[in-house]
């Protein structure tokens, strides 16, 4: 039961991620880590998304082996995987008409909530990830400092592909993202004192 749980989890947050980059896709907007260096890939290649985000990860699995320990990196490798494979899936099946507003906030919010999920079940979808992870368990550095850095290197390589106005909603995005994983990486204080008392 609990083995059902965890891969049902993966998937479903696999699900709120690809739809999250989907909107954000669909009007040529970027988000963090390895998900927006596939984006800014996206315009300079000829390779889908889900393509660039599969081979852009390859390398991070040998921290992920080496660091996080084997059963982690399977996870990853599985939710890398599935993501790849749902982008081609909404690409060719889901057709969105949205402004870049309410792109850059549902996107940024559905992405930082998948993520979430990922990593409460021992998961992430590869690179930065991998790495916004290993730092907060060696040396307690929140995954929300590593994700915003991350999202200030991403941001400013977009300068190269993105009109000003797309990198403003992009960073909305971005800061929407680093929200929803600082608050709701870890439970807050409140609610683990509630789960103890009633436990």
């Amino acid at each position: 039961m609990k083995l059902t749980h965890q891969w049902l989890s993966i998937l479903e947050g696999c699900m709120l991620v690809a739809l999250g980059l989907h909107l954000l896709n669909s009007v040529g907007l970027l988000i963090s880590g390895t998900a927006g260096i596939g984006m800014i890939l996206l315009k300079l290649t000829s390779l889908t998304f889900g393509q660039l985000f599969f081979v852009l990860n390859i390398p991070f699995y040998i921290l992920a082996w080496r660091a996080l320990g084997k059963e982690f990196a399977l996870r990853t490798f599985v939710a890398v995987s599935l993501l790849s494979l749902l982008s081609e899936i909404f690409r060719h099946y889901i057709q969105i008409d949205i402004h870049p507003i309410a792109s850059a906030i549902l996107g940024g919010m559905l992405v930082g909530f998948g993520l979430i999920i990922l990593f409460r079940h021992n998961a992430s979808l590869g690179g930065l990830n991998i790495l916004a992870i290993y730092l907060e368990r060696r040396f307690n550095i929140h995954a929300s400092k590593t994700t915003l850095v991350a999202d200030l290197a991403v941001l400013a390589a977009a300068l190269l592909v993105l009109d000003a106005w797309s990198l403003l909603y992009s960073l909305l995005a971005f800061l929407l993202l680093s929200s929803v994983v600082g608050r709701y990486h870890r439970p807050p204080k409140w609610a683990q004192t509630s789960e103890t008392k009633h436990a």
